[in-house]
């Protein structure tokens, strides 16, 4: 991994923090094969935190939790992103792609109007951990061609703002580094921020962009209130706030999100997301007669 980029903290101003305006735990399900995940984001948040539509976390050292993998499955209308903390997942699609996720790498899938896809354990042991994140499209963009971006864990920025506080920048920007990943419409900040002791971290975020942050160490402090191990705390929207303050006595690790609404409707069945449910329909009837592939 490489040495982390020292950085003027002073870069962020924030000159009024946003508040926690919730808490949320996130609830163990399981997906594709038989995943043991934690549910973070659900259906019932997505116009909260639009554009995300999903977010799962997952991690465990016990193979049975995660060796089935995700077989063959669509998608269509939305990005997904999946951040493996730890851990090797092989993907493949329909298309004739196949990569290797591995520890620190990000794979940014733009599933477009459609994709069938995989992914599956490249180990039999040892730890698997990571977050699956789902980012709507514009209605525009639904249904333009699939893409992937596998980034490597090498070529994903790492900034350091003070001494006990180091930030891998993943989408977005942050003490004026970008990430690999920009997109115009929806704006997405993908943060990973860790902190070795006590320390704050400073971001700058429009008052317009939905945020949230998921603690997976330890805990932290916005405005004084107590983020726990994970759980997620959505930032309020105020329009006085210029970006959020994260405090810590100790270390932790959180990933801090944030985005441009769409403000589209949206209509969702399993993994097709549309804007109406006549677009859902012929999803499902494409899926069906084969012309994701």
């Amino acid at each position: 991994m490489s040495q982390p980029t020292p950085v003027d903290q002073n870069t962020e101003t924030v000159t009024h923090s946003r508040n926690v305006e919730r808490l949320v735990a996130g609830q163990p399900t399981s997906d594709g094969a038989g995943v043991r995940l934690t549910r973070v984001i659900t259906q019932h948040l997505q116009r909260r935190l639009d554009p995300y539509l999903m977010l799962d976390a997952f991690g465990s050292d016990n193979p049975d939790d995660y060796i089935a993998g995700f077989p063959n499955h669509p998608h269509r209308g939305f990005e997904t992103i999946t951040y493996m903390i730890a851990g090797r997942m092989r993907h493949n699609d329909s298309r004739g792609n196949e990569g290797i996720l591995q520890n620190g790498g990000v794979q940014w899938m733009t599933a477009g109007r459609g994709i069938i896809h995989s992914e599956l354990p490249e180990q039999e042991a040892g730890v698997m951990e990571g977050f699956q994140l789902w980012l709507n499209l514009p209605a525009n963009e639904k249904m333009g061609e699939p893409a992937y971006k596998d980034i490597q864990n090498d070529d994903i920025a790492e900034i350091q703002p003070s001494a006990n506080v180091k930030a891998r920048v993943i989408a977005g920007t942050s003490h004026g580094v970008s990430g690999a990943i920009q997109h115009p419409v929806t704006q997405p900040l993908y943060l990973d921020v860790h902190f070795s002791g006590p320390s704050h971290f400073r971001q700058s975020l429009k008052p317009d962009h939905n945020a949230f942050i998921f603690v997976y160490r330890g805990a932290v402090t916005v405005n004084g209130k107590a983020i726990p191990l994970k759980h997620m705390a959505i930032l309020e929207n105020d329009p006085q706030a210029d970006g959020v303050v994260i405090e810590t006595d100790d270390t932790a690790k959180l990933i801090l999100i944030a985005g441009r609404p769409l403000k589209e409707p949206i209509a969702q069945y399993g993994p097709f997301v549309m804007n109406t449910q006549q677009e859902i329909i012929q999803a499902v009837t494409d899926f069906q007669e084969g012309r994701l592939s």
